[in-house]
């Protein structure tokens, strides 16, 4: 995982498939398999900051911009696709319908309710950390930000991170975007921040990189 995150550094779905072809050749993991995890694990992410984003709203929605008064509609709407989509790979909705036996949505097929909820428990201390460590940060950069709108803003931000662009330009846009009144701050505090994440992790990366590239090409 370390590893991929060199990859990341132009495109974090390209590092995950670099964990994909990792666990294809050290664990003789079908293709198809672990694609299909990646796939449900993408899903949840939506849903997981779409939650927060949510709760983040409702948390300090009187400092936030009018533009996220769509977010509670949103996520209602997306609640419910969420419950059909359920229950269409549960075989309760169109039982006969062949798409469900995709290859590619095998990890659908496998997954049970709980395991939508256990995708949120297990992401939500870091979400909830971040909450804690931008605000210091932007405090340090002479924005003024609390605990109650970093948790409005930071979904929406992270959200903003999985849109494949270089070096997570959308994140740092999202910034500059939500606090028009700091604009040059913000420019480079988003800059600063999301390219010290990435690089970080990337030097983490390379004292695993020679491990991982010898246990993927070895024989």
């Amino acid at each position: 995982r370390a590893s991929a995150y060199i990859i990341s550094i132009f495109n974090e779905q390209i590092g995950k498939g670099a964990m994909a072809v990792y666990l294809n050749k050290r664990h003789q993991v079908p293709g198809w398999e672990v694609g299909s995890v990646m796939l449900f694990i993408m899903f949840c992410e939506m849903f997981y900051l779409l939650v927060w984003a949510t709760i983040g709203f409702f948390v300090s929605g009187d400092t936030l911009p009018d533009v996220f008064g769509l977010i509670p509609w949103i996520a209602l709407g997306a609640g419910v696709g969420l419950v059909l989509w359920i229950l269409y790979f549960q075989g309760t909705i169109l039982p006969n319908n062949p798409l469900r036996d995709k290859r590619l949505l095998h990890a659908f097929r496998l997954a049970k309710p709980w395991h939508y909820g256990a995708f949120f428990l297990l992401r939500s201390p870091a979400l909830l950390s971040a909450v804690v460590v931008y605000t210091v940060a932007l405090n340090l950069f002479g924005v003024e930000a609390s605990l109650a709108s970093s948790l409005g803003y930071l979904p929406v931000i992270f959200f903003a991170a999985t849109v494949p662009t270089p070096m997570r330009a959308a994140a740092i846009t999202s910034w500059v975007i939500l606090f028009p009144e700091n604009e040059g701050q913000m420019a480079a505090f988003g800059f600063v921040q999301h390219n010290f994440f990435i690089l970080f992790n990337a030097g983490i990366g390379l004292l695993f990189l020679r491990r991982a590239q010898r246990e993927l090409f070895r024989g």
